[in-house]
Parts: structure tokens; C-alpha cells; sequence
């Protein structure tokens, strides 16, 4: 997959995470759709995932990253879009298998729970995997309910 646009959103939680993993898709030529938010105020995930599944769903976005505390609102609001298929990971390897075997197009960062390293490691696998079809585009196809 060529990746030239990412959407990124998350809460106060993950706004710390933000800036670098911008600086980061920046430096590999990918252009960033920030949704924000941009400071640590306290704010509603969802309306910063809301805008990032829209993209991705909508093809304005190859893919999109959302960030929080737990990772888990985030990747719950992103994953009530029928197109979207956000991966919870807080590991590498779970990152390349989401989108190796799932197929995920939004990777959801739990920033209280990993390192700003592992989710720059992270990010950068979830980039340069690929999904390998075959068995697990079958499972994959049986994902969406409608």
C-alpha cells in the first residue's frame, strides 16, 4: 500500500503522543489530517475519533491512528464505523499482525500503557506491514455486518 494521507485524533490523554508521531509521518513524506485535540484539557474522544474513521472510511485518509489513556474508547468509537477496522495494540509484532492478518486501517495506541518509543515502533510497523490476503481475507470479509 502507498500511504499518502493519515488521519490522527485521540484525547488529552494522547495529545502528548501526537506531535511525534506527526513529526514522524511527516519525515516519511505522509501527509497528517490532524483532528486533534491540541492540548491536555480534559475532552470527549469521540469527537476527535468520529472525524478520523470519516476519512478513512470515506478514502480521504489511507489510514488513520487514534490515541488515548486505555485505547480502548477510541478504538470502540472508531470500530461503530462499518468500514473501519481499529486494532488495539501495545506491541510491535501486534501492530504488523493487525494489519498483516486483520487487515486493520486504524491503529489505536493506548499512550498510558506503552512508551512514546513503542507506539513510534509501533506506528512504524503498522506502516510497512501489509495485509496478506488469502485465508485472511476470507476472515476478514466475514467481518462487517452488512
Amino acid at each position: 500500500m502507498n500511504i499518502k494521507t493519515i488521519a490522527i485524533g485521540g484525547d488529552h490523554a494522547g495529545f502528548p503522543y501526537k506531535d511525534s508521531i506527526k513529526r514522524l509521518l511527516n519525515k516519511r513524506g505522509i501527509e497528517v489530517l490532524d483532528f486533534g485535540t491540541n492540548s491536555l484539557e480534559s475532552v470527549d474522544y469521540p469527537d476527535f475519533v468520529h472525524p478520523v474513521a470519516t476519512n478513512v472510511e470515506n478514502k480521504k485518509a489511507d489510514l488513520g491512528i487514534v490515541l488515548c489513556g486505555s485505547g480502548n474508547g477510541v478504538a470502540m468509537t472508531a470500530n461503530k464505523h462499518q468500514g473501519i477496522r481499529a486494532a488495539l495494540c501495545w506491541k510491535v509484532s501486534l501492530a504488523a499482525l493487525a494489519r498483516q492478518h486483520n487487515n486493520a486501517n486504524v491503529l489505536a495506541i493506548p499512550v498510558r500503557f506503552v512508551s512514546k518509543k513503542m507506539a513510534l515502533d509501533m506506528v512504524k510497523a503498522f506502516l510497512d506491514s501489509e495485509f496478506e490476503g488469502g485465508r485472511h481475507g476470507r476472515r476478514v470479509g466475514k467481518i462487517a455486518c452488512s
